[in-house]
């Protein structure tokens, strides 16, 4: 059932402040450096993960949820650590791709037709993370890359939408920060999360009707940021709300919570 929500600022500050303090130590953070022969490009990853789950999963006991999240254009790879604590904590594997380059030409923006201009980009992306995916897995063997949970703010939230169309099954969530373009899929196959800014619109066509939504069982989530204030730049208060209703939104479709028990060791 799609909630039409409006955050409050305060939402989720005790909740997002275990976590910072819980990520201290027992998350790790790594960047990798690829570079596709194939396109003369690089690709830059920042990869989030618990140090237990990761553990685990090399020891055979589990596999590890991926997430992959997309920036908004401009926006570093690195700047959505209250994204991916959230998702690290619930045991994710969390890779953020650096889709765009300083090199690139400037993204168009027309409005003649829908996405004018941009699907090139999109195409671009989309093999970035298919790389990517296949790098990975050469050195995290263990993780889940059938099921894939799409996150993406702005640009990257197209490109995650993208990539749910073009590769249904592997694709399980999509979360969205203010994605303005691409059409959101509506099949149902996958659920769906979108935050929305108080300040810019979608194009006409991209957001579909309420009664669709109900439908394909999308969750809508009214807010109070600035499309800009979507990522680590924005004050605390819009992150705490969004890691607390993105943590909701996994305990109802994704992963159980990991957290450490008396001994130290954190667990479901």
């Amino acid at each position: 059932m799609t909630r039409y929500l409006v955050i409050l600022g305060c939402f989720g500050l005790i909740l997002l402040g275990g976590y910072f303090a819980f990520s201290k130590w027992a998350i790790r953070r790594e960047n990798v450096a690829l570079f596709d022969k194939t396109r003369n490009r690089a690709i830059a990853l920042e990869m989030t993960v618990l140090r237990d789950a990761e553990n685990r999963a090399r020891a055979g006991l589990a596999k590890l949820p991926v997430a992959i999240i997309s920036p908004g254009n401009t926006v570093k790879n690195t700047e959505y650590s209250f994204l991916t604590n959230v998702l690290a904590a619930r045991g994710y594997l969390v890779v953020s791709i650096q889709n765009d380059l300083p090199t690139d030409i400037p993204l168009v923006t027309k409005s003649a037709e829908l996405y004018e201009g941009r699907l090139p980009e999109y195409q671009r992306a989309e093999r970035n993370i298919l790389y990517a995916i296949n790098e990975l897995k050469k050195f995290q063997p263990n993780a889940d890359y059938g099921r894939l949970t799409m996150v993406g703010h702005s640009n990257g939230g197209d490109i995650s939408m993208f990539f749910a169309q073009q590769h249904p099954d592997l694709v399980k969530m999509v979360v969205t920060l203010d994605n303005l373009r691409f059409p959101w899929l509506t099949s149902g196959r996958a659920k769906i999360l979108s935050f929305r800014s108080k300040d810019w619109k979608p194009d006409r066509g991209v957001v579909p009707s309420e009664a669709q939504s109900i439908k394909a069982g999308i969750t809508i989530v009214q807010t109070d940021a600035k499309h800009v204030e979507m990522s680590d730049r924005g004050p605390d208060r819009i992150k705490e709300s969004f890691g607390g209703t993105l943590d909701q939104f996994l305990n109802d479709h994704g992963t159980p919570l990991l957290v450490p028990d008396e001994t130290g060791q954190p667990h479901p």
